[in-house]
């Protein structure tokens, strides 16, 4: 088994040997026993169960709220020659339908889906015939109602045991208190589970905090003295431009990135921070997940994360090669006062919650009873606009019928287009011959995708296609439309917006459903979480690694020995052996009787004319160890014996 595991490992993903605990958590998962891993930011959870999905017959179910993380994944594994695919919100029925029917008939190794679609009936109807080797649960906090990112449709994962009873299942999180790892068993009802807990303790990360007046100023000293790659993390889009067009006039390259920018333009800048291109990428909390990059020697926050959880994992991409690095947080006293008061807001009052969910309902025209896993492109600030609803506090409410399984927002990932002949080749050719416009094109198709246009979805590029043709994209896009409205392809065109799905059918507002109770515990578990955030920045007295384990439920007395406390705590400890050295000199070179002037003790003491030792000197003095004369020179008094 072990043997198996090295050769998919070398073969496919060109690793010669796992990372601590990766090889326990594979072998574990491929014997069949149910598993719980966690593994701090950059401990390679992928490959814990992709490994595993190789080694055994049928297709491995993973199941992530994540749909930029889903899509990364399965470019990655494609660019491997595995076929793995994506069953996500936003998707049309049809496509939905055709590639779950290859889970079934094809050669799928990998089925991503997101955790909503579980339930409906056109997933279990195709998950009853699949052939599953097992299911991972990515970002298993989230089936927490203890967790700092609950989703509801998390607690119906352990419904499909009724279905494949015999299945394991492995859940993967980086992040999860001593409560929320308890949850995790509880609700995925994990039997005689094997469990694997890696130290949430980073040996070559260095966490450090500072307080500033002038942050940027700060974030800008701490570049010149940290060299290579660096992220740093701002709370708003507007900030990550500022602070980026501050640093390139200061000579230090950056680029910047959020979620409301251009996938293309996303990629772009992802991929010259990656390459080197850029020294710096200066982002929201939007950047980071699934990201591939080991150097990256500084995580510099210039704001305040929303709790614990997500700082130590965005201050864990620091360094994941094993080499030192530092993870920076910048904060002042009126950051903390914000954050505290964001998480008071966090959970708006329950007559807000229903006044959005009917703004929404109206915005998209819904009657009460339709659109029910229905999907729109959503501009959160046009729709607050057109209400006269505060944008922060709509927000929030948003994501609270988001934990009450009521939609579904889906921050701005680039979604390319995608196309899919449903006809057979003679329809295919009658249409050539009727429609002699879409001649060219269809002929283009099938010689820069071939065969594999009929099997299932393929990306495509309509510039590429506008290009080779000599038309404009707008042109091939029209062209491509009228294929999908004669029913000869289905043609799926790039999306770049945030979208809400509605997960069940539209309701009347007055009634929702909202359980008041939950709401409110939630509220108040973010408050507490903003908390301890707040006590991370301002306790400089407890090493920091130390401050992080306890939270996280690992005992530990053994300290860094490299954050700020730990090297503040050096210093102080350092002076303190320099005093005493100091104070044993001059006491001897007093013994006897000796008297001199201050000048001539520290000569004959071998000691310079410092601030440590006219300070000893007044201490010993304080403590009555010596005496200085009426005639001006110092020497031990007499009632002590030393």
């Amino acid at each position: 088994m072990k043997g198996k595991a090295l050769e998919v490992l070398k073969k496919v993903f060109g690793y010669q040997d796992f990372r601590p605990m990766q090889e326990e958590i594979v072998l574990s998962v491929a014997e069949g026993k149910d598993t719980l891993a966690l593994l701090p930011t950059g401990g390679g959870k992928s490959l814990c169960f992709q490994v595993p999905g190789l080694m055994q017959e049928g297709v491995c179910l993973v199941i992530s709220p994540l749909i930029a993380l889903m899509r990364d994944q399965v470019d990655n594994l494609k660019k491997k020659g595995i076929n793995a695919v994506a069953v996500y919100s936003g998707m049309r029925k049809r496509e939905i339908d055709t590639l779950l029917d290859n889970c079934v008939y094809g050669d799928v190794k990998f089925l991503y889906v997101s955790p909503e679609r579980l339930q409906t009936e056109l997933f279990i109807a195709r998950f009853k015939k699949m052939k599953v080797s097992f299911i991972a649960v990515d970002e298993a906090h989230c089936i927490s109602q203890w967790g700092y990112d609950f989703r509801p449709p998390y607690l119906q994962i352990a419904k499909l045991r009724e279905i494949h009873p015999d299945l394991s299942f492995v859940a993967l999180t980086a992040s999860a208190t001593l409560e929320v790892r308890k949850d995790i068993l509880e609700k995925l009802e994990l039997k005689k589970p094997q469990v694997f807990v890696q130290s949430f303790a980073r040996p070559n990360l260095s966490f450090v905090v500072r307080e500033a007046e002038n942050k940027l100023e700060k974030a800008v000293d701490i570049l010149k003295k940290v060299p290579g790659a660096a992220i740093i993390y701002a709370r708003n889009r507007k900030g990550t431009k500022d602070i980026s067009d501050h640093l390139n006039r200061l000579g230090i390259s950056a680029t910047f990135y959020h979620a409301g920018l251009e996938g293309n333009v996303r990629a772009s800048r992802q991929a010259d921070w990656i390459t080197g291109r850029q020294r710096v990428i200066v982002a929201t909390n939007a950047f980071g997940m699934g990201i591939d990059k080991p150097d990256v020697r500084l995580v510099l926050h210039v704001d305040l994360p929303e709790n614990l959880e997500n700082y130590y994992q965005e201050a864990g991409r620091a360094g994941r090669d094993g080499k030192k690095s530092y993870a920076v947080l910048i904060h002042q006293v009126i950051d903390r006062q914000r954050l505290l008061e964001k998480a008071e807001k966090s959970y708006p009052p329950i007559e807000l919650i229903k006044r959005v969910y009917q703004c929404l309902a109206n915005f998209f025209r819904l009657a009460v009873g339709s659109s029910q896993m229905s999907s729109f492109d959503f501009d959160i600030h046009a729709f607050a606009k057109t209400y006269q609803l505060d944008p922060l506090l709509t927000y929030n409410a948003l994501k609270v019928l988001e934990e009450e399984s009521l939609i579904l927002l889906s921050e701005s990932i680039h979604s390319p287009s995608s196309l899919h002949i449903l006809v057979q080749t003679t329809q295919l050719y009658d249409t050539q011959i009727r429609y002699e416009r879409l001649d060219p094109l269809i002929k283009l198709l099938l010689r820069m995708y071939g065969g594999e246009l009929f099997a299932s979805y393929v990306t495509i590029s309509e510039s590429k296609l506008a290009s080779v043709l000599g038309l404009t994209e707008l042109a091939v896009e029209k062209l491509l439309l009228q294929l999908d409205e004669l029913g000869v392809m289905a043609y799926h065109p790039r999306k770049n917006k945030p979208q809400v799905t509605f997960l069940t059918a539209r309701m009347d507002a007055g009634k929702l459903p909202l359980d008041i109770k939950r709401i409110a515990s939630r509220r108040e578990q973010a408050i507490q979480k903003a908390k301890h955030m707040v006590e991370y920045a301002i306790n400089g007295q407890l090493c920091r690694t130390l401050q992080l384990l306890c939270y996280f439920g690992e005992d530990s007395e053994q300290t860094c020995g490299n954050c700020d406390v730990c090297l503040k705590n050096k210093k102080l400890g350092g002076e303190f052996e320099r005093r005493k050295v100091i104070r044993e000199k001059f006491l001897k070179t007093l013994d006897g009787g000796m008297a001199f002037s201050m000048m001539k003790l520290l000569e004959v003491a071998g000691l310079k004319q410092d601030l440590d030792t006219v300070e000893e000197l007044r201490c010993m003095e304080d403590e009555d160890l010596i005496e200085t004369g009426k005639d001006g020179l110092i020497k031990k008094k007499l009632n002590e014996l030393h």
